[in-house]
């Protein structure tokens, strides 16, 4: 939904004197990080890419370069985030998931979950362009079985201009529940078929018709059905097509709760979405657990990671 992020275009925005405060918060000894922090979660991502570009013409060095010489920790990999284009950060976020030790399948399932049509279409062609390999090779390559299956099935259909076909709705709710609430044993290959190949509107009205007929929600059945990456994958879907500001409320909370933060997820979702719909998460985030997003976010980190965590998320809420 366009305009409901948290970060909006700076209306007096010069990109070389941004450059400039940039350049004397890293200047001589010590790093103004508080200068840091306000000026870049204030910024648009493609105003920040122009500050970076200035910052190269009045200075002959590489902004993000520097930044990394002079922060350090979960501070630095936010900072690194917020510099990065969108679709690259999504590229590299699959990029490291993939090659990393072992398959980050939470990375997967997150973007390949959420994200539109046509930004899995940018995905796919910035992958090859950035990696000169294709992305759905790397995915086949790394990944196994129905999991992987599915993943293939987002990755194509969502990246057909064409869109997504379409089913009988009634004839789609009986299938899954034949599939599996109704017999002994699972046919994934029909879940998979059918949530990674219709619609998000078309979905919704499945899930309606299979809560009726077989008095259970479509997430309560592929809990019990399935398992692993695959149950993983099929829930985030059925969540991604009830609405993805929910989705992502949901794993905002789970990234703060339980033993430690998982960082990872926590600035990966908190960037991507500060510009999309983070107004809509924030919502959604005290509807579910009755504290404001910026509560959790305050109770859960520390420091100057804190603060521009904050400011990226917005007001309290409260």
């Amino acid at each position: 939904m366009a305009g409901r992020g948290s970060v909006r275009a700076s209306g007096n925005f010069n990109a070389n004197q941004d450059a400039e405060i940039l350049y004397k918060a890293m200047k001589g000894l010590g790093t103004d990080e508080d200068s840091i922090m306000k000026l870049l979660t204030s910024r648009s991502n493609s105003q920040r890419q122009q500050i970076k570009a200035a910052y190269k013409t009045l200075h002959g060095k590489d902004l993000v370069g520097d930044l990394q010489g002079e922060l350090g920790g979960t501070f630095e990999t936010l900072v690194v985030a917020l510099m990065t284009p969108p679709i690259l950060y999504d590229v590299t976020s699959l990029r490291n998931a993939i090659k990393g030790a072992g398959t980050d399948e939470k990375v997967l399932i997150e973007i390949l979950s959420s994200r539109t049509a046509q930004q899995i279409k940018d995905i796919t062609a910035a992958y090859r362009q950035e990696f000169d390999a294709e992305l759905e090779e790397d995915v086949t390559g790394d990944t196994s079985g129905h999991f992987r299956r599915l993943l293939v099935i987002l990755l194509q259909v969502r990246g057909q201009r064409s869109g997504r076909r379409v089913g009988n709705i009634e004839a789609d709710a009986q299938t899954l529940f034949s599939a599996g609430e109704k017999n002994y044993g699972t046919d994934e290959d029909q879940f998979i078929t059918i949530l990674g190949n219709r619609s998000t509107e078309h979905l919704r009205r499945v899930f309606a018709a299979y809560m009726k007929l077989a008095g259970y929600e479509m997430e309560e059945s592929i809990q019990r059905e399935t398992s692993g990456g695959l149950r993983d994958l099929l829930l985030a879907v059925v969540k991604c097509a009830r609405s993805v500001p929910a989705y992502f409320a949901e794993t905002l909370y789970y990234s703060m709760s339980g033993g430690g933060t998982d960082d990872q997820t926590l600035i990966r979702v908190m960037v991507s979405r500060s510009e999309v719909d983070m107004l809509d998460i924030r919502a959604d985030y005290r509807r579910l657990y009755t504290k404001s997003l910026h509560s959790a976010i305050q109770g859960d980190t520390s420091g100057d990671y804190r603060k521009a965590l904050l400011l990226l998320c917005g007001g309290d809420d409260a």
